[in-house]
């Protein structure tokens, strides 16, 4: 019986899983792009549990999940017992006892490892306020599509540290890159002392200097709405614009999770110029998404 495997954050998977997850991607996106068909999880069901609202990854996953042969169930925290005081260890019983995979999109870590430790199928973070690992793996894989190889490259994350900038940093120590951060005063990560890989600079412009991808996010993230008046103040310096993208390297690459907010953390310039590849990560998200529920449920297939 294969061995049951969760996806909470980056770390849950070593530098060889994710070298098999990002050639999957590949054949996947290929087949997808040749109209060839790819049903390897026929007759499976997602099911899907919103308590942060989304586009991207609803859509990735549930697309993802059909064009896999299989099927999604969509709950949101309010419309379920979840949402009414349900403790999430009965409700992560129940639910996994009657699909094959789970997907959560909430606000605290803690609520998806208690699922995880209580459910009989695989898990998947689709964003905590702490994680936000599937983003960070379409990143990557778009990165490895433009350029080959991410392993010694150098990744500037400019603004807040927030979830992204958490697996960022994971994402490094295990795929071997080189990561500068920075942030505001106020804002910066709180210990980055045993990360090899990872560099802090209070300058962005010191950051970015010949880095080979700048990204960034939202200054206030979901559920920290409540600060953006603050954060649209303390984060005036640390736009990605035109200015500090001439910094990087001249075939540097920019992303952004999305959605963004053009004239805040990014500038339109940079976002809809030339340099910019948004539209093609985002994309990514449903590719990288169907390798992955594809490798929890079925581990390494050789063919």
């Amino acid at each position: 019986m294969k061995e049951l495997k969760h996806f909470l954050k980056f770390s849950d998977l070593n530098q060889d899983e994710l070298k098999y997850l990002f050639n999957l991607t590949r054949d996947i996106k290929q087949k997808y792009k040749a109209f060839e068909p790819c049903t390897t999880l026929q007759d499976r069901t997602l099911v899907m549990i919103f308590e942060k609202n989304s586009t991207r990854t609803r859509l990735s996953f549930e697309l993802g999940m059909s064009q896999l042969g299989g099927s999604s169930v969509y709950l949101n925290t309010k419309d379920s017992q979840l949402g009414r005081g349900e403790p999430v260890a009965d409700s992560a019983r129940v639910i996994s006892r009657m699909c094959d995979l789970v997907m959560i999109r909430t606000f605290e870590q803690e609520m998806i490892q208690t699922f995880a430790q209580h459910s009989t199928v695989p898990v998947i973070n689709g964003l905590t306020d702490q994680h936000h690992p599937c983003q960070v793996i379409a990143d990557i894989f778009t990165f490895i599509e433009k350029n080959g190889s991410i392993k010694g490259s150098t990744v500037a994350w400019v603004g807040d540290s927030n979830n992204m900038c958490n697996s960022w940093i994971e994402a490094s120590e295990i795929l071997d890159f080189h990561l500068h951060i920075s942030s505001p005063p106020g804002y910066k990560p709180k210990d980055l002392s045993h990360f090899k890989h990872v560099k802090f600079f209070t300058d962005p412009e010191a950051a970015v200097h010949h880095a080979d991808l700048v990204t960034t996010d939202v200054w206030a993230s979901m559920g920290f709405e409540e600060e953006t008046k603050l954060r649209r103040h303390a984060f005036q310096g640390w736009q990605v614009n035109s200015s500090l993208m001439a910094q990087a390297s001249k075939d540097a690459l920019f992303m952004h999770c999305l959605p963004a907010h053009r004239g805040e953390e990014v500038s339109a310039d940079v976002i809809d110029g030339p340099q910019s590849v948004v539209w093609d990560e985002a994309e990514n998200r449903l590719h990288v998404q169907k390798a992955l529920m594809e490798f929890l449920l079925l581990g390494v297939v050789v063919s």
